[in-house]
Parts: structure tokens; C-alpha cells; sequence
């Protein structure tokens, strides 16, 4: 019997507290987004009582409180459970820590719950494993399971909303690994606001996860994207979980890039790569070779550059478009880099390498939809920028790496090793490199060019 209620109110837009309620939220100024939230403080639901005997305060509040010295904490790893997807452990770091909450984001038709049916289909031959959806019917996910030929006798599924109620159920169950498709659409009967509200998901997902740390199941959530392709939600929102990966594709590609943005149990930035076919999402363990596949003639303006996404290298292609401007203000585009890194490297360009290009508009693609985020394709932008408004196509077999700076010096990057010798294994044979990159040992049949100034760079290849 309920003895006491703490009431708050949240913005629905912006996720901010308040002991009482007012007509304008002042830390984001939205009019009428503030809804009522009420918690238990010295109550047990009836529901939720019999997975946990703490339900007292915050429901992402997890452990005994006991008080230890850091010398004697148990520092055993614990054993993680392979998905049978390598592209995906290695995304995760090494496959699902027991207890961790991990957030998987996407644009619709990303194939997000493919993904996770594939996986959840394949871990429940060999351990218990539930399935819950909120926004299918199990009509159509046992239609898809169907349709890309999985195994289907062993894994459970459910179709609720009601997070206090799927807790109880997972507690009968007891699986090892759950799935949750998706927070936006959970809600709590506590929590007066419409499901997919700041407070619904905030409390929704406080609660599950610590449902999930209290019992050592491996929770993995499912969460809309923004505009922005951000993942929707409160920022508290990033807070509780223990891991955020993001699948990115456009629709007219049919590969699909799986990256971490967060993760506590592994290194962040690392890419996964998957081919969208008819019997799902395949893992595609050399996704170089993918992004490689040129045309027979290299037209001027293409550059292969090499990245490193978290643990591997990647050999990527950079196409650049520059043509003369009928616009006052001539364009810069970039997809897959960053627009303003762009525009300063074109007035280094101009600085330092005595290229004007001021009037001109300047596109720039990664191909493959690939985004790169490091600052090792500064050189290789800037020769397919000189490459294309020259008119001079370069060497099919060159590849290009290192980091501009504002005074015109091509700065080292790290384990340029590892990258140079991935090209070498795709058939690169010339290699343009920052200086301080140069290997002590030459690698066989690549002939590499050092550089410490964008304009060696440019005579390197006679484009000055």
C-alpha cells in the first residue's frame, strides 16, 4: 500500500526537473511541455515487486551499497557473450557484457530489428533469449525470421509496452540476453505523459536498466534517430546506458555501417561494415575492398586515402568536383567530412600551395557513404581538390594520408604502418606520407614519398 508519493514535473522537451509545475520550462523557454512525474518512496508496486526487492528511489539506481576498497574489488573480466556476428562484436568490444544496456540507434529502414532478430535468433540455441516488440505485431517479426530463413524454435518473444510488466515477465523467463524494439514507444502507468515524452522514455529506460543490472541480463534497446540522425531522447539518456552504436546507410546503398559512439566496456569510433541482402544483413569482414571498387579509368579528382576506424585501417575513396561558379558565393559541399575543416584547408590551399580556388565551387565526396572523422584525409582532400581543377587525374595505384596544418606542414598521424600496409595488401605501389611516417623498414614493391609541406606534396606529383 502506497504510504507517500514524490511528485516532479519534466519538460518534455528538454528533460529539465521542477518541484512544481509553471507555463514555460526556463531552461530550453517551451511553452506548456511540462508534465507531471510521480516516483515511489515507500511503496512497492505490486507488479514490479517480485523481480527486485529494492524498488525504493531511482529506478536506474543498481548494487548493494556496500563499501569497499578499491584493492580488494574482484578485477576478473567478466565473459562476454559472442552475438555470432564478428562485425558486431567488434563493434561492441569483443561481443555482450552480462548486465550492460546498450542503445542501438537508426533511420527507419536501417535494419536495426533485422540485425537484432538475426543475432537474438541465433544466441537462443544456446541460451535463453527474449524478444520484445512495441511496435510490430508477432505476426511480422515471426514473418521476417520467416522470410530470411532463421532459426525460430528456441527463441521467445513478447508484444507489450508496459515496461513494469515486461520486467515481470523477463523475471519468469530469466533470459541472458534482452531485446527491447523500441524505448520510444514504452511507457510506465506512473508517468502521466504520452509514450515516446522526454519523462516516458527517461524513467522507462532508468527502469530497465536496472532491471538489467539487478539480474545480469544483457539489455540491448532500440531508439529512434533525429533529422540530425541523432539518436532521439533525453541527454540523460546517454548517461544511464553502457553503450550507444548508430547503423548509418542511405536507402539507395546497400551497405550498412555499424559505429560506436560510446562504450564503456570498449573502444569508441570502431566500424562495423554489413551488406543489406535478401537473407538480411551480412557481415562483410574486408569492407577495404568494398569501398575500392573503382572505375577501369581513374578520372581526374579521386584519391584513395587511408583512415583507421578504432582498430583496423580503411582504405576509403575521396572524389573532388571543382568547376567554375555561376553564384556570387561560390558552394562548398562536403558528405562523409566535415564542411568546415573544408573550408579551411581550401584557404591553406590557397596560402601555402598557391592554388586559388576562391571562385569556383568545390564538392567533395566520400564514396560509399563512409564518414570520416579523423584529420588524416587533409592531404588527400586537398590533392583531389587540385587534382580535378587542374584536370590531372592521378595514379591509380597511389595512395595518400596525413594531417594538414594552418602553416602549410603535413603533420604524422597514428600507426601509418598498419595503414600503408593494408594498401600494399589492395595493390597500392606509391604512397605519399607525412615525412615522420616514413617506415625504418621500406615495404616491399611500395615506393613511398615523404613530405613535410604541402607544397612537396604538390611537386610530388607535379600538380603545383
Amino acid at each position: 500500500m502506497a504510504t507517500k508519493r514524490k511528485t516532479a514535473y519534466v519538460c518534455n522537451d528538454c528533460g529539465a526537473d521542477y518541484t512544481k509545475w509553471a507555463g514555460q520550462c526556463s531552461g530550453c523557454g517551451a511553452w506548456n511541455s511540462l508534465s507531471e512525474v510521480r516516483s515511489r518512496s515507500e511503496f512497492k508496486d505490486s507488479r514490479a515487486a517480485d523481480f527486485t526487492d529494492t524498488q525504493s528511489g531511482y529506478a536506474g539506481a543498481a548494487g548493494s551499497g556496500k563499501v569497499q576498497k578499491l584493492s580488494e574489488i574482484d578485477l576478473s573480466e567478466l565473459p562476454r557473450i559472442p552475438t555470432s556476428a564478428a562485425e558486431l562484436d567488434r563493434v561492441l568490444g569483443g561481443g555482450l557484457v552480462p548486465g550492460s544496456v546498450v542503445l542501438i540507434g537508426g533511420h527507419p529502414g536501417a535494419g536495426k530489428s533485422t540485425v537484432l532478430l538475426q543475432t537474438l535468433c541465433h544466441l537462443a540455441a544456446g541460451m535463453p533469449a527474449l524478444y520484445i516488440t512495441g511496435e510490430e505485431s508477432l505476426q511480422q517479426v515471426a514473418m521476417r525470421a520467416k522470410r530470411l530463413g532463421l532459426p525460430t524454435d528456441s527463441l521467445q518473444v513478447l508484444s507489450e509496452t508496459d515496461v513494469e510488466r515486461i520486467c515481470q515477465v523477463a523475471k519468469s523467463v530469466n533470459p541472458r540476453v534482452m531485446v527491447v524494439d523500441s524505448i520510444q514507444v514504452m511507457h510506465m502507468s506512473e508517468v502521466q505523459s504520452a509514450p515516446g515524452s522526454v519523462a516516458q522514455v527517461r524513467e522507462s529506460a532508468a527502469f530497465l536498466t536496472r532491471y538489467a543490472k539487478q539480474t545480469g541480463t544483457a539489455l540491448i534497446l532500440v531508439g529512434h534517430v533525429t533529422k540530425d540522425g541523432s539518436l532521439a531522447g533525453p541527454k540523460v539518456l546517454e548517461h544511464i546506458i553502457d553503450c550507444s552504436i548508430l547503423l548509418e546507410g542511405s536507402h539507395d546503398s546497400r551497405f550498412r555501417t555499424l559505429r560506436a559512439h560510446k562504450n564503456r566496456f570498449g573502444a569508441v569510433n570502431e566500424l562495423g561494415v554489413f551488406a543489406m541482402t535478401e537473407q538480411g544483413l551480412k557481415e562483410i569482414s574486408n569492407p577495404s575492398a568494398i569501398f575500392l571498387q573503382r572505375a577501369e579509368e581513374v578520372a581526374a579528382g579521386s584519391v584513395v586515402t587511408g583512415v583507421w576506424e578504432g582498430t583496423r585501417p580503411l582504405l576509403v575513396e575521396l572524389q573532388a568536383l571543382v568547376d567554375d561558379s555561376s553564384l556570387g558565393n561560390p558552394r562548398r559541399v562536403a558528405v562523409g567530412l566535415d564542411h568546415n575543416r573544408l573550408n579551411m584547408l581550401l584557404a591553406v590551399l590557397h596560402r601555402h600551395g598557391g592554388v586559388l580556388v576562391g571562385d569556383q565551387d568545390v564538392f567533395i565526396n566520400v564514396v560509399g557513404g563512409v564518414k570520416v572523422v579523423e584529420t588524416s584525409a587533409d592531404l588527400t582532400l586537398l590533392l583531389a581538390v587540385v587534382s580535378s581543377f587542374r584536370n590531372h587525374p592521378l595514379p591509380r595505384d597511389l595512395v595518400v594520408f596525413g594531417e594538414v596544418g594552418l602553416s602549410g606542414e603535413i603533420r604524422p598521424v597514428p600507426s601509418g604502418q598498419e595503414r600503408l600496409r593494408e594498401a600494399a595488401k589492395h595493390g597500392f605501389r606509391k604512397a605519399i606520407v607525412p615525412a615522420a611516417n616514413r617506415l625504418k623498414n621500406d615495404i616491399e614493391g611500395m615506393e613511398m614519398q615523404p613530405v613535410k609541406t604541402l607544397a612537396e606534396a604538390l611537386a610530388a606529383i607535379d600538380l603545383s
